[in-house]
Order: C-alpha cells, then structure tokens, then sequence
C-alpha cells in the first residue's frame, strides 16, 4: 500500500507535523479541532484536517468510527492545482486503511469492538 502515514508525515514540513500533531492530540481527548471537516463519500466519522504551508497545502485524514481509537488514515500534500477535491487514488487509499482499521479494532477488542454513533 505504500508509505505509511506516520512515515508521510514525518516528510511534512515541522510547522505541519507540529499543527496536526496538537489537532490530532485534542481528537484524543475527546475534542473536534476547528479546522476538522468530514471527508465527503466516507461519513461524518472520518475527517480530514488541511493546513496550508509556504503556498502547499497538506492533509491528514482520520477516522473516530470506532470506539476508543483514533485511527490516522493517510497524510500527503496535495498536488493537484485544480479545484479542492481529493484524488480518487488517495480516496482508494483512505477506504483500504479504512477497512483495515476495522479490522483492527475488531481483533484488538473482540466482542467489545463497536462503532461510534
């Protein structure tokens, strides 16, 4: 599947990894950072943050689906200069990570494994 998220956003630049670090910590304790919006086609429990940094703009998608997880999906900088809408490729990704976190979840917590409302 390629690069994983943490080794993508470890090539962001400091300032980025930092941002979404700090947003990523709030989802951890319950919180909605301001600048997290749903990602279209995947449901209100999978967000997207977007930071824009010396004219590039970045992503970090995440799910909060499932129960007392928080689950980064994919991070990358968005090449395309043409409108705001995320590749096709990159939402195949999301949606294959998607259904591996489910898988995950489900095996780490078993009987318990539920989604979130």
């Amino acid at each position: 599947m390629g690069e994983c998220s943490q080794t993508r956003s470890q090539k962001m630049p400091p300032d980025v990894q930092d941002q979404f670090g700090h947003e990523l910590f709030l989802v951890q304790v319950g919180e909605k950072p301001d600048s997290a919006e749903p990602l279209k086609g995947l449901g209100a429990r999978v967000l997207e943050l977007v930071e824009d940094h010396d004219g590039d703009t970045y992503r970090a998608v995440y799910t909060v689906r499932f129960e007392g997880a928080v689950y980064v999906l994919h991070c990358f900088q968005k090449k395309s200069r043409r409108g705001i809408a995320t590749s096709r490729q990159d939402i195949a990704l999301i949606t294959a990570r998607l259904k591996d976190a489910e898988a995950h979840h489900a095996q780490k917590y078993g009987d318990k494994a539920k989604e979130v409302e």
